[in-house]
C-alpha cells in the first residue's frame, strides 16, 4: 500500500495548498503513434508553467490507451521528465479505471513507477450498488492513495449520492476529490458528503468543473454537517481546461488565493468566470455535446506548436461542426487568458 501519510512532506503540502493540475494529454503523431518527443515536451511545458502536478493516464490523456498497450510507457514517460526536468515537488497522479481487478493492478503498475495517488474513474462500475462502489475503491485504496472523480454523466460519468460521498471521503487513503459533475447540486453533494463524514480536514477538494472554474476557487462552502457549518474551499483544479493556457491558469489560481486572503472578490475576477466558461465551451464543443472535447485541447496546444496535429486513437474523435472557428473567436475575444508568448519563448527548449 502506498498511504498519503507516506508522502514527502513537500508533495502533501503542495496537494492540500491547492494548485494546478493539468490532465495530462497524449501526442500522436500522424499514424496515431505515441510522438515521445512532444509527450515529453507537454510534460516540460506543465512543469515550467508552474503547475502543481499532472494526472495522466486520465479522460484527456484517452481512456483507450489501455486498449493499445500505452498506459505503462505513458505513465513512465510522465514521471521520469518531470524528474529530469526539476527538483520542485509535483503531486503526480494516475488514472485509474476499469472495474476492481483492473483498477486495482493499475494502481499497483502507478504505486510501483512512483505515482502518489490514483484519480479512481467509476464509469465502468455503471449498475453497481453504493455498497459495491465504496467495496471497489475500498480495494482499490489498499494499493494506492485515492483522488475520488465525479466525472459529468455527458462523459460517461454515473450519478453519486451525497450518501456515496460521506462513505467515500471517509477511507482512510482517500487523499482528495476531483468534483466534475458539470453541475452546482452535485457539487454541493461532494461537499455535503465530506463534511458529514468528518474528513474535510483530510480530504482536500478539486474541481474538475471546467465550465465553472473562478467562482469553485472563490465560493467558501459553508454546509452543515457534524459539527456545525464549517467553511471548506475548493483549494485548486484538476481539469481538461488547464491541460491548456496552463501559464495562465497559474496566475489565475494565484489571484485567486491572494483575493481570498485579502477577502475579496474584485469585479473584474468575478468577470473572469464567465470568459473561462465561454472560452471552455469552445475548446470542450459544448455546441456538439462535448463530442471535440479532447481533440479541442489538442487544437490549442496545436497552434501553439506543442503538437504535430490533433490526432486522437479514436479516428473518429476529431473536431466538431464549427468547433474550429470557435475557438478561433474565444482566441481573438480573451487574448488575456492564452498563453501563447511563453510557450512561443520556451518551445525549442522543450521539444530539444
Amino acid at each position: 500500500m502506498k498511504r498519503w501519510q507516506d508522502w514527502p512532506a513537500p508533495v502533501l503540502r503542495a496537494l492540500r495548498a491547492g494548485g494546478v493540475i493539468p490532465a495530462h494529454p497524449l501526442a500522436l503523431d500522424a499514424a496515431r503513434s505515441l510522438d515521445l518527443k512532444r509527450q515529453r515536451a507537454l510534460t516540460r511545458y506543465y512543469v515550467d508553467a508552474g503547475a502543481g502536478g499532472l494526472a495522466v493516464g486520465v479522460h484527456t490523456t484517452q481512456f483507450a490507451i489501455r486498449d493499445v498497450g500505452l498506459y505503462r510507457p505513458v505513465l513512465e514517460c510522465a514521471v521520469q521528465t518531470a524528474r529530469a526536468w526539476t527538483d520542485r515537488p509535483l503531486v503526480m497522479i494516475a488514472g485509474l479505471a476499469g472495474r476492481t481487478a483492473q483498477a486495482a493492478a493499475e494502481a499497483r503498475l502507478a504505486r510501483d513507477i512512483g505515482y502518489h495517488a490514483g484519480l479512481l474513474s467509476l464509469a465502468a462500475m455503471k449498475g453497481a450498488s453504493e455498497d459495491e462502489l465504496i467495496a471497489h475503491a475500498e480495494t482499490v485504496a489498499r494499493e494506492i492513495a485515492l483522488v475520488g472523480f465525479y466525472l459529468q454523466p455527458a462523459v460517461g460519468g454515473i450519478v453519486l449520492p451525497p450518501s456515496f460521498w460521506r462513505r467515500f471521503a471517509a477511507i482512510e487513503n482517500v487523499v482528495a476529490i476531483k468534483i466534475a459533475p458539470f453541475s452546482r447540486y452535485r457539487t454541493l453533494d461532494v461537499v455535503r458528503g465530506v463534511v458529514e463524514s468528518g474528513a474535510a480536514d483530510r480530504v482536500s477538494l478539486y474541481t474538475g468543473n471546467d465550465d465553472h472554474i473562478v467562482l469553485d476557487l472563490l465560493t467558501p462552502f459553508r454546509i452543515a454537517g457534524g459539527d456545525g457549518a464549517p467553511t471548506i474551499r475548493i483549494v485548486g483544479g484538476l481539469l481538461g481546461h488547464w491541460s491548456v493556457w496552463v501559464r495562465k491558469a497559474v496566475e489565475l489560481l494565484d489571484r485567486i488565493k491572494s483575493a481570498i486572503a485579502a477577502d475579496t472578490a474584485p469585479a473584474d475576477l468575478l468577470a473572469l468566470d464567465s470568459q473561462v466558461t465561454d472560452c471552455n465551451a469552445a475548446i470542450f464543443d459544448v455546441a456538439n455535446n462535448f463530442h471535440g472535447v479532447i481533440a479541442g485541447c489538442h487544437e490549442i496546444l496545436r497552434r501553439q506548436g506543442l503538437l504535430a496535429g490533433i490526432w486522437c486513437l479514436d479516428p473518429a474523435e476529431t473536431l466538431g461542426p464549427g468547433q474550429n472557428e470557435a475557438i478561433d473567436r474565444i482566441h481573438r475575444a480573451y487574448p488575456h487568458l492564452n498563453d501563447d508568448d511563453f510557450v512561443r519563448a520556451n518551445l525549442n527548449r522543450w521539444l530539444s
